[in-house]
C-alpha cells in the first residue's frame, strides 16, 4: 500500500533544521514508540535516544511489546511521530501486519516507520519500504548509536513535513470551501479560519492561539472590531468584539495594525495586516518566538494571493448584509429574523419568547405628516428599544412598522413593552405619542421552524389587534386550530361557490300604511350539506377577510335584478329587492360600473334596486362610500342604511349620503313594546322624517312590536311575525296568497 504523501515527496529538499514545521504537541516534545518484544531491545534504544534533542525539543518514549499492544495504543494516542518497529514478533510478518493496520485501518499517513529485524531475510528491504511507506528498514545488527539518531532526525523530519502539507491542505480546503459558499451564514467566518490554519502552518506553528479580526466600516475603535475566526483557545471568541478577549496588549497590537495598516512583528507575537482600500483585517498570531526572514516572505505571499480572495468573501458579505440588514434601522430584517428564530428554537428555547411590535395607526403618521417624519419615528423607535433591550434580546424591523425582538420571557413581558411607548417620540420637529399591539410566541411551545414561529407570533399579534380589552396576546396552539378551520372553511367556501351552492333567500318587507307586500331583503344562503346552513355570521366576515366577498357580491346583484325580472315576469307589480354591500365591494374599481351593468343587463327599474350599507362601513372610508353612491343615485338605483343607531357616529355623513331609507336595527325594535324601550328607535323614526327619508324596521316578530312601530310613524317592516326568509318558490306563493 503507497501513502498518499511519502518521502519521495522531499526528496528535493536540503536538509535544513531552520524550516519550521507544526509540532504535534504544543508541550514541545517529540512523542516515539518502541515496538519490540525484546525488553531489553527497548532499553538499549532509551539509552541510546534519551540525551538526544531535536529542533529543540526531547524525545518521549512509549513501549508495546507486541503488534496487537501496538495498535491499541495508537488508536488512544495518535500524535506519535516516529515507530521503531520490529519484524517479527508473534509471527514472522507480525511487524509488517502492524504497518498494514496503521496505513490502511488507522488512516495514520503521517507516523513515520523504522522497521527493525534480526532476520534480515524474511522481509526484503526495497519491496518492503516501497509497499508499506516505511521510512527506513535496518537489520538490529547495523543500527549503532550514529546511525539510529540519524535515521531518528530524519524521520522526525519527514513527519514534520508530511504535516505541514496536510496542514496546508486544510487551510486551502477551507479557504476553497468558503469560496464555493460564499452566501453562507459563516462563510467570511470559514475564510477566516482558513486563513489562521494556513498562515500557522506556514510558520510551523499548530493552530493555536491564533485569530482574525476585521473592523468594520464606519470606524476604528474598537467597539467596531470583531473577531470572524480563531483556532485553539481562542475559538469561543468567533464572532465577539474585540475587547471580549480580556488581553489588553493583544487589543493594542491588533489596534495598532489596522490603524497603521502594517505588520507588526515581537519576539512572542505577529500580528499581519490583510486589507483594502475599504475593509481592513488583521490576524494575530501568538508565536512565542521570533518568525524568521524565511517564514515572513513566505507569509507575505501568502496574504498577497488571497487578499484578493478576501475582497471577494467581504463583497459578499457587503450583498449578504444588505439581504439581511433593514437599512434604515440598522437592524436584522425579516429575513435574518426568521433565521434568528430558528436557532434560538434549536438552542435555547427555553424561558425564550418572540414578540411582534405593531405600531398603531403608523399610516396615519406616514399620510399626515410625510414619509420622512414617519421613517424618523421607525428609528426613534428603534433606538428606544435598543436602549431597553439590547442587551437581552435581539431586535429586528420585519415590516413597515412591525418590530421583532426574541429574548427572555421574564424581561419581555407586556408591561415592560408598554412601558416604551408610554412617552412621546421625537421625529423630526414633531413629539409623537403613538401605542403598539404585541405579539407573544414562547418558543417552548412551537415545534416549528423559522417561517412556521414566525406565522405563530402573527397569529397572536392579529388577535390582540381585534382584541378590545387588551394590546396583546399570547400564542396557543388552540389559536392555530381555529386559524386551520377558518382556512378550511375558506377553501370550502371557494368550492362551493364556484360550483353554484349558494343561494338568495328572500325576507318579505309590508307597508304599515297598507299593509302590502312592497318588497323584500335578499339574504344569502350557505347549505352546509347536511340538510342545514352555515350561519352568515361566521362566512361573511371569512369572504370580507379573504376578498371572495367581492365576487360573491357580484352575484348577489346580478341575482337580486333577474329575481325582480323574474317576479315582473310572473305578472306581479314590481317589488323592491335590498341587497347588502360590504367595504371591500366598494374598493373594487369595477363596484360601479358592475352594478350598472347588472340592473341594465336584466332590463329593470333601476329603483327596484337597492343597496344597503352599514354605519360601519360608511365610517370606514367615508369618501369613498359617498362617491360610489351617489354614482348610484344618479342611475335611479335607491340606497338605504343598515343598523342605524349602532355605531353611533354617522350622523355627520347623513347629509352628506345619497340616502332613500333608513332601517331600524333590531336591536332598538326587541325592547320597543317595554316602558321607556322605544325612545331610541322613535328618535331614528323621527330624524328619518325630518331629513325625509323612509324608514323601516327589522325584527318585528309580535303584534306589538308591529303596534308601536307604526304609532311611532315609521312606514316599513319585515321579521318573523309577517315572513321568515325563504327561497324563490316559496316566495312566489307566499306573495300570491298575501292578504293585505
Amino acid at each position: 500500500m503507497v501513502s498518499k504523501v511519502t518521502d519521495d515527496d522531499f526528496l528535493f529538499l536540503a536538509e535544513d533544521e531552520s524550516i519550521a514545521t507544526p509540532a504535534p504537541q504544543v508541550t514541545g516534545e517529540w512523542h516515539l514508540l518502541i515496538v519490540d518484544d525484546d525488553e531489553e531491545i527497548h532499553t538499549v534504544t532509551r539509552l541510546a535516544l534519551s540525551d538526544l534533542l531535536v529542533q529543540g525539543r526531547k524525545l518521549v518514549f512509549h513501549h508495546a511489546y507486541s503488534g496487537r499492544a501496538a495498535i491499541e495504543f495508537l488508536k488512544k494516542n495518535p500524535h506519535i511521530a516516529v515507530i521503531l518497529l520490529d519484524v517479527v514478533m508473534e509471527s514472522d510478518d507480525a511487524g509488517l501486519l502492524v504497518v498494514q493496520q496503521i496505513r490502511e485501518q488507522l488512516g495514520m499517513e503521517e507516523v513515520r516507520i523504522v522497521l527493525r529485524t534480526g532476520q534480515p531475510g524474511y522481509a526484503p528491504e526495497e519491496s518492503v519500504i516501497k509497499e508499506y511507506d516505511i521510512n527506513d528498514y535496518k537489520t538490529k545488527t547495523e543500527l549503532t548509536r550514529s546511525k539510529l539518531v540519524t535515521s531518528i532526525i530524519s524521520s522526525i523530519r519527514s513527519y514534520q513535513q508530511i504535516r505541514t502539507i496536510n496542514q496546508n491542505r486544510l487551510g486551502l480546503q477551507k479557504i476553497i470551501n468558503a469560496g464555493a459558499n460564499l452566501l453562507e451564514q459563516h462563510s467570511l467566518h470559514e475564510f477566516s479560519e482558513g486563513v489562521v490554519t494556513q498562515i500557522s502552518s506556514l510558520i510551523g506553528l499548530h493552530a493555536e492561539g491564533v485569530l482574525c479580526a476585521q473592523i468594520e466600516d464606519d470606524g476604528s475603535a474598537s467597539d467596531n472590531v470583531y473577531v470572524l475566526g480563531a483556532a485553539g483557545h481562542y475559538a469561543p471568541y468567533i464572532k465577539c468584539k474585540l475587547e471580549r478577549l480580556g488581553n489588553e496588549r493583544i487589543i493594542q497590537q491588533i489596534l495598532q495594525c489596522l490603524a497603521e495598516k502594517r505588520h507588526i512583528f515581537t519576539a512572542f507575537d505577529t500580528v499581519l495586516y490583510l486589507g483594502n482600500a475599504e475593509h481592513s483585517a488583521a490576524v494575530y498570531i501568538e508565536t512565542n518566538r521570533p518568525i524568521e526572514d524565511f517564514d515572513r516572505q513566505l507569509i507575505e505571499v501568502f496574504l498577497s494571493n488571497i487578499s484578493i480572495g478576501y475582497e471577494n468573501v467581504t463583497l459578499f458579505q457587503q450583498l449578504k448584509h444588505a439581504a439581511y440588514i433593514d437599512p434604515l434601522t440598522k437592524t436584522p430584517n425579516r429575513n435574518e429574523y426568521t433565521q434568528l428564530l430558528q436557532e434560538t428554537r434549536r438552542l435555547a428555547p427555553e424561558q425564550t419568547v418572540a414578540v411582534l411590535i405593531d405600531i398603531d395607526h403608523f399610516s396615519d403618521v406616514n399620510d399626515g405628516l410625510g414619509q420622512e417624519v414617519g421613517n424618523e419615528l421607525l428609528v426613534a423607535v428603534t433606538h428606544r428599544l435598543v436602549e431597553k433591550f439590547g442587551d437581552i434580546a435581539q431586535i429586528a424591523r420585519i415590516g413597515a412598522d412591525v418590530f421583532g425582538l426574541i429574548g427572555p420571557e421574564a424581561q419581555l413581558t407586556p408591561q415592560q413593552l408598554n412601558a416604551v411607548f408610554a412617552t412621546p417620540f421625537q421625529a423630526s420637529e414633531h413629539s409623537l405619542q403613538i401605542n403598539a399591539t404585541f405579539g407573544f410566541c414562547r418558543l417552548i411551545d412551537t415545534v416549528r421552524q423559522g417561517l412556521g414561529i414566525l406565522k405563530q407570533v402573527y397569529i397572536a399579534l392579529n388577535r390582540a389587534k381585534k382584541s378590545l380589552s387588551q394590546n396583546f396576546e399570547f400564542y396557543h396552539v388552540e389559536q392555530e386550530d381555529q386559524m386551520a378551520e377558518r382556512l378550511a372553511l375558506l377553501r370550502r367556501l371557494r368550492q362551493d361557490f364556484a360550483q353554484d351552492k349558494l343561494a338568495l333567500w328572500y325576507q318579505p318587507q309590508i307597508s304599515l300604511t297598507d299593509n302590502k307586500i312592497i318588497g323584500m331583503e335578499a339574504l344569502l344562503r350557505w347549505p352546509d350539506g347536511q340538510g342545514g346552513y352555515i350561519s352568515p355570521a361566521v362566512f361573511i366576515p371569512l369572504a370580507e377577510y379573504s376578498g371572495l366577498i367581492v365576487e360573491i357580491g357580484d352575484w348577489v346583484i346580478r341575482q337580486a335584478c333577474q329575481q325582480i325580472h323574474y317576479l315582473t315576469a310572473q305578472g306581479l307589480e314590481p317589488l323592491r329587492i335590498a341587497v347588502n354591500v360590504s367595504m371591500p365591494q366598494f374598493r373594487s374599481p369595477n363596484f360601479v360600473l358592475s352594478v350598472i351593468n347588472a340592473v341594465q343587463a336584466t332590463k329593470i327599474d333601476p329603483q327596484m334596486l337597492e343597496l344597503e350599507i352599514t354605519e360601519s362601513v360608511v365610517m370606514d372610508e367615508p369618501k369613498i362610500v359617498i362617491e360610489a353612491l351617489s354614482q348610484l343615485k344618479a342611475h335611479g338605483i335607491k340606497v338605504a342604511i343598515d343598523d342605524f343607531g349602532i355605531g353611533f357616529s354617522s350622523l355627520s355623513y347623513l347629509q352628506q349620503l345619497p340616502l332613500d331609507r333608513i332601517k331600524v336595527d333590531r336591536a332598538f325594535v326587541r325592547d320597543c313594546s317595554k316602558p321607556n324601550g322605544s325612545v331610541i328607535a322613535e328618535t331614528i323614526v323621527s330624524l328619518g322624517k325630518r331629513l325625509g327619508l323612509s324608514t323601516i324596521a327589522e325584527g318585528i316578530e309580535t303584534p306589538e312590536q308591529a303596534a308601536v312601530v307604526k304609532a311611532m310613524g315609521c312606514d316599513e317592516v319585515q321579521g318573523f311575525m309577517y315572513a321568515k326568509p325563504m327561497p324563490t318558490p316559496e316566495l312566489l306563493a307566499f306573495i300570491r296568497s298575501w292578504q293585505p
